[in-house]
C-alpha cells in the first residue's frame, strides 16, 4: 500500500485547511520544492499535490510551482485543483505530472471526463470527496445529491483508472480516520481508492491497511506528518 505525502499549495506556500475551509490554512512551509525533497527523502514514491487555489477559484494557479515540484523529485507526482478543461490536463501532462484528479468537473461535465480518460489513459484519477456522507464541489463549498454507488460504476465504465477519497468531516483535523465511512466507500468501489481525512496515528494507518483486500491502494497524509505526529519515513517503512 502507498504512504503517500500531501503538499497543498496556496499562495504558493504549503499549507493544511481544517475540514477543506477557505481562510482556515495553517501554512507549514513557504517552500514546496523543499518539501517535496523532503518528503522524497523520507522514501515517498508518490507525492500528492492540491492547488488549492485552483479548486475555490476554477483554473490552475499554482502551475509553475507544480511543475517545479515534479523536475525537482524522481518520486511520481499527481495533481488536483481546478482541472476543468483538456488543455489543462494537457499542460500537466506535458510537464511530467503522472496522474491528474479531477473533482468537480468529473462529475458535472461527463463528455469532458469521457475526453480525458480516452486521451490519457491510465493517467486520470477522480477525486470524490464526502461532506456529511453527500458528495462535496467546488472546493468543498457545495454538497449535490448524488448516489456514490452509482456514480463510482460509471466511473469504472468511462475507464476512470482511481479514485481519490476524502473525509472532508475529518480532514485536517487530527480526530482519526472515520473507518467505517472509508470501509463502506472502498467496498462500493469497483476502482482502485486512495483514501484521506483524519489520518493521524500509526494504528489509523493499521487499521487502513485492513481494507487493501478490498481494494484500497493507498493513504494520503497531511497535518500528520507536517505536524510530526506521524514519521512518513517509519509509516512508509511499515506499510509499504
Amino acid at each position: 500500500m502507498l504512504i503517500i505525502p500531501a503538499i497543498d499549495l496556496k499562495g504558493g506556500k504549503c499549507v493544511r485547511l481544517l475540514k477543506g475551509e477557505e481562510g482556515t490554512e495553517t501554512v507549514f512551509s513557504e517552500n514546496p520544492l523543499q518539501t517535496a525533497r523532503k518528503w522524497e527523502g523520507c522514501g515517498a514514491r508518490l507525492i500528492h499535490v492540491v492547488d488549492l487555489d485552483g479548486a475555490f477559484s476554477g483554473e490552475p494557479r499554482n502551475f509553475e510551482i507544480i511543475r517545479d515540484i515534479v523536475n525537482t523529485v524522481s518520486a511520481d507526482v499527481q495533481v488536483g485543483g481546478g482541472i476543468r478543461n483538456i488543455n489543462t490536463v494537457e499542460k500537466y501532462i506535458s510537464v511530467g505530472v503522472r496522474r491528474v484528479i479531477l473533482g468537480t468537473s468529473a462529475i458535472q461535465d461527463r463528455k469532458f471526463l469521457i475526453d480525458v480518460c480516452k486521451s490519457f489513459p491510465e493517467r486520470v484519477g477522480v477525486g470524490i470527496d464526502t461532506k456529511m456522507g453527500k458528495i462535496a464541489v467546488k472546493g468543498w463549498k457545495e454538497v449535490i445529491d448524488l448516489d456514490t454507488e452509482d456514480f463510482l460504476n460509471g466511473l469504472n465504465a468511462i475507464g476512470v483508472s482511481l479514485v481519490i477519497h476524502t473525509d472532508v468531516d475529518r480532514d485536517g483535523t487530527m480526530e482519526g480516520v472515520n473507518l467505517n465511512a472509508v470501509e463502506k466507500f472502498v467496498k462500493s468501489s469497483p476502482i482502485p481508492v486512495i483514501t484521506s481525512g483524519g489520518i493521524s496515528s500509526m494504528e489509523d494507518i493499521e487499521k487502513l491497511s485492513s481494507l487493501e483486500e478490498f481494494g484500497l491502494v493507498g493513504i494520503i497524509l497531511g497535518r500528520s506528518i507536517y505536524t510530526g505526529k506521524i514519521n512518513l519515513n517509519k509509516a512508509i517503512q511499515k506499510f509499504s
